[in-house]
């Protein structure tokens, strides 16, 4: 008859590899409490004691205990994850705008899983695609444009959507921000009144600033501008595509005479435009006028100081959060499309 080996103790924690995994109910022993006291204390602390809560904390403390969010998810069919997806992470933008609606959200519990798309519209339905597939509780996306196959994807779904930066009359669910040619157009009625005979629009070449741009060019012409307004894009969103737009724009003669201005579609490409201009000597607003949209920190301290327009980011960020938050909760938003409004502001350089 063979024998059997005597049973061996239990490895040390040292020998373990890998080591035994902390769970609910380990957490639960140490607390005093039972695996499912621990459970309703993760999903929701109001439904045990003070007392209760502070031992289980003091027990996650000590153990390194994680919780399970998957399976938390698919108990309450709820991942606690906003998908945020936007053209540009690096952009104050996009990111002045997230911060505010990051905080608004992380108040109640939530957190936002971060994409950055570009400007291609199939590059931002595999993104979408991608973030679906994580179960997002809603949604935020840049702008109103998007591939036919991203609406369906998310109409699908289900899932709250909020479409930032732009508005339209047909948004997937949600939408928060301000008319991009309305904007451009109060660039040219104010381009007009302060007398510039000519102008012309400089762009990194994103649908949204392009339409600002034609916007733009319409009015100033209606208005009684020299025609036609030129609409110079493809460089990209910086300092050196500002110069390079400028450049090529000064190298055609727009500067010959008085009364010319240069429109910007984004705050950097207007201060790339005022470095050029300054290389070549050329005063302004005393020879060429600018104007930037977006009034990120430095268009105040520049010199001279950048007249453009202002959107109120933390009011956008806010109000596309708070959208949500209704939404998730089962009730209709008041507004299914909220304005924001800007505000073109006068400084030094126009």
């Amino acid at each position: 008859m063979t024998r059997r080996p005597p049973l061996q103790p239990p490895p040390t924690t040292e020998a373990r590899s890998p080591a035994r995994r902390i769970t609910m109910e380990t957490v639960g022993r140490m607390a005093g409490v039972s695996q499912v006291t621990v459970s309703r204390a993760l999903s929701d602390p109001s439904k045990v004691s003070p007392e209760t809560l502070s031992r289980i904390q003091e027990a996650i403390a000590a153990t390194g205990f994680v919780p399970n969010a998957l399976a938390g998810a698919l108990a309450s069919k709820k991942s606690m994850l906003i998908s945020a997806l936007v053209p540009s992470i690096t952009n104050i933008v996009y990111s002045g705008m997230l911060a505010t609606f990051s905080a608004e959200l992380r108040a109640r519990g939530y957190q936002i899983l971060l994409s950055e798309t570009g400007f291609d519209r199939e590059d931002e339905a595999a993104t979408v695609e991608a973030h679906l597939s994580r179960r997002p509780d809603a949604m935020l996306l840049t702008g109103v444009h998007h591939a036919d196959r991203t609406r369906r994807m998310l109409l699908g779904a289900g899932v709250p959507v909020v479409e930032v930066w732009d508005i339209t009359d047909t948004p997937i669910d949600l939408c928060v921000g301000f008319s991009h040619p309305e904007a451009g157009r109060a660039m040219a009625e104010y381009a007009r009144a302060k007398g510039y005979r000519r102008a012309a629009f400089i762009t990194a070449g994103d649908e949204r600033a392009l339409r600002r741009g034609a916007a733009f060019a319409e009015r100033f012409a209606q208005a009684g501008g020299e025609g036609p307004v030129p609409i110079r894009g493809d460089a990209p969103a910086s300092l050196a595509g500002g110069r390079a737009l400028t450049a090529a724009l000064l190298d055609e003669g727009f500067a010959d005479g008085d009364g010319a201005i240069i429109a910007a579609s984004s705050d950097v490409l207007a201060e790339g435009a005022l470095i050029e201009l300054a290389a070549r000597g050329l005063a302004v607003p005393g020879r060429v006028a600018v104007m930037g949209f977006g009034d990120q920190e430095m268009a105040a301290a520049l010199s001279p100081t950048l007249t453009t327009v202002r959107v109120n980011r933390d009011a956008l960020g806010r109000a596309a959060a708070q959208a949500l938050l209704t939404r998730i909760g089962g009730a209709a938003p008041e507004r299914q499309v909220i304005d924001v409004g800007f505000a073109l502001v006068d400084r030094e350089s126009a």
